[in-house]
């Protein structure tokens, strides 16, 4: 068979001297000095990909505690804060209390979830993505490579002596990386405090010092892994990388090199397949290990330091366009996929690869060669992920829209725990709780369900001795209030041991019940 090779393409062509510095085969020692990554700008589908990713979650990180939302004069309208001074945490129009915390553990068993979820079906696309150390990584490199260059003039740089040029370059991009670091930790600070006023204090100097030092620690950690440590942060700290091995299985997509239609590979295609030799689409430029941000070459086969960004692929592609072969050497594929194709590639394991098994005459890829379907996604496992995430969402949404912002909390006064009075009847003191969670003012009405004949008697409030009271309580605070229960000595004998504190707020219908003792003597039991 005759491999249909553009010789005129295949002479333009860049073949790069790319080493693979942080394979699992040439990884240095533990304690050995960190050799340079010097990643090409790569172009396709999978780049712009990225870089609609970065704009987005860098603009949601750093203009999100700038948005306004209009909760009423007693609340801050900043749409996402985290308000630890009055134990609140707002987002847009959903306000979280201390004792609702498990509405942000339930978020996190979300995110859990969502990231198995995702591991399973399309590999480590979360640290390819998305994940902040990746985003970072990649606006550093966009300020490195406008200052430097791109690959060639970065290495030769980095190679030359010191000189006013390189002095003049690296400064200028240090000085860039620490102004976007302390962006970071800025921005970082915003949510925890109104941001048009925290900015104004934090430039006049009368921020808070826990504001300063917190800026300082992200700005540090941002500019060390971003911009200094990189790669060595996902191989070495990060664990995911040792646990998605779990996540994956046969029908999990994940960057792979297609050996099975690549190897032998060759830098002479044409003249090797003149002399009748096996040849395949792999001409060796190392396009995907010079742009790969992790220094590994995705040829070795999977290995822990991929995350999965899919660089190569796109430089891939753009070689097999210039040699006229189809795209999708470097793929995402799956581990079933991958073995039918190189049992198809090696007669089903009894001989070396053949490439020439998986190309028609006209040298394109057969009808045999499989490809990835979208349905092998939704599988036994995609549904069991999905359905667990979403039960823990819809949990939480119905606890959201169904709970109540009014509560009363009640305690007993152990010390005395009753008072007989001069007529016989007796008295409990109680300290009730009255928690107003909206960011309006009530006025609450607190009653007696029970013990009949009873009064009660609220300590400060100018309002007659009965079985019922109107309590005013400020927006998003809590009221303790004093109240005495008095139980006539004629009714001692009817007394039973329980009886209920009702709130009820006449405007909103809202109520909340509190079920309580009443102590007598036990010779009036």
């Amino acid at each position: 068979m005759t491999l249909v090779t553009n010789n005129a393409a295949s002479n333009d062509v860049e073949r790069l001297d790319a080493e693979a510095v942080n394979s699992a085969g040439k990884r240095q020692s533990l304690y050995a000095a960190r050799k340079k990554i010097f990643p090409k700008r790569a172009s396709g589908q999978f780049r712009r990909f990225k870089w609609l990713i970065m704009l987005v979650t860098l603009g949601i990180y750093y203009l999100t505690p700038w948005i306004r939302w209009d909760r009423g004069p007693y609340a801050p309208d900043q749409a996402v804060l985290v308000d630890l001074a009055n134990r609140r945490f707002y987002f847009f129009f959903i306000e979280i209390w201390p004792q609702e915390f498990f509405y942000v553990a339930g978020l996190l068993v979300m995110a859990g979830i969502g990231l198995f979820l995702i591991t399973s079906t399309v590999g480590r696309a979360w640290c390819g993505y998305t994940c902040p150390q990746t985003v970072w990584v990649d606006l550093f490199l966009v300020v490195e490579r406008a200052i430097e260059g791109d690959r060639n003039a970065r290495i030769k740089l980095d190679g030359a002596p010191m000189s006013v040029n390189k002095l003049g370059k690296r400064f200028s991009k240090h000085l860039i990386w620490l102004l976007i670091a302390v962006a970071t930790g800025g921005a970082w600070v915003f949510y925890f405090a109104d941001a048009p006023a925290l900015l104004i204090d934090l430039v006049t100097g009368k921020a808070a010092p826990v504001a300063y030092i917190t800026i300082a620690v992200l700005t540090a950690t941002t500019y060390v892994f971003g911009g200094l440590m990189r790669e060595q942060v996902c191989t070495y700290m990060c664990p995911w990388p040792r646990i998605q091995a779990a996540m994956l299985d046969e029908n999990s997509l994940t960057v792979t090199y297609n050996d099975w239609r690549g190897e032998p590979r060759t830098r002479h295609a044409k003249k090797a397949a003149a002399a009748g030799q096996t040849v395949g689409d792999c001409v060796d430029c190392n396009a995907c290990v010079a742009v790969c941000p992790m220094g590994i070459d995705i040829r070795d086969g999977q290995q822990l330091e991929c995350i999965t960004c899919a660089l190569c692929i796109d430089a891939c592609d753009g070689v097999m366009d210039k040699l006229g072969r189809d795209r999708g050497l470097i793929s995402y594929a799956t581990l079933s996929d991958y073995n039918a194709n190189m049992a198809l590639a090696t007669a089903g394991g009894a001989d070396a690869i053949n490439p020439d098994r998986v190309r028609n005459e006209n040298g394109r890829l057969t009808d045999k060669v499989a490809h990835f379907r979208w349905k092998k996604i939704f599988r036994p496992r995609t549904f069991v992920y999905f359905g667990a995430w979403s039960l823990v969402g819809l949990a939480m949404l119905y606890a959201l829209l169904t709970r109540d912002r009014l509560e009363v909390n009640v305690l007993h006064d152990r010390n005395p725990q009753y008072v007989l009075l001069s007529d016989g009847s007796v008295r409990n003191g109680y300290t009730v709780k009255l928690l107003n969670m909206i960011p309006e003012p009530r006025v609450i009405v607190l009653s007696l369900d029970g013990l009949p004949g009873a009064t009660m008697n609220v300590v400060g409030l100018d309002q007659a001795e009965g079985r019922s009271a109107s309590v005013p309580v400020e927006p998003d605070r809590l009221r303790e209030v004093r109240i005495f229960v008095t139980l006539p000595a004629d009714r001692l004998d009817e007394a039973g041991e329980r009886f209920s504190f009702v709130v009820e707020d006449k405007a909103s219908f809202e109520s909340d019940v509190y079920r309580a003792s009443f102590n007598i003597p036990e010779a009036s039991r």
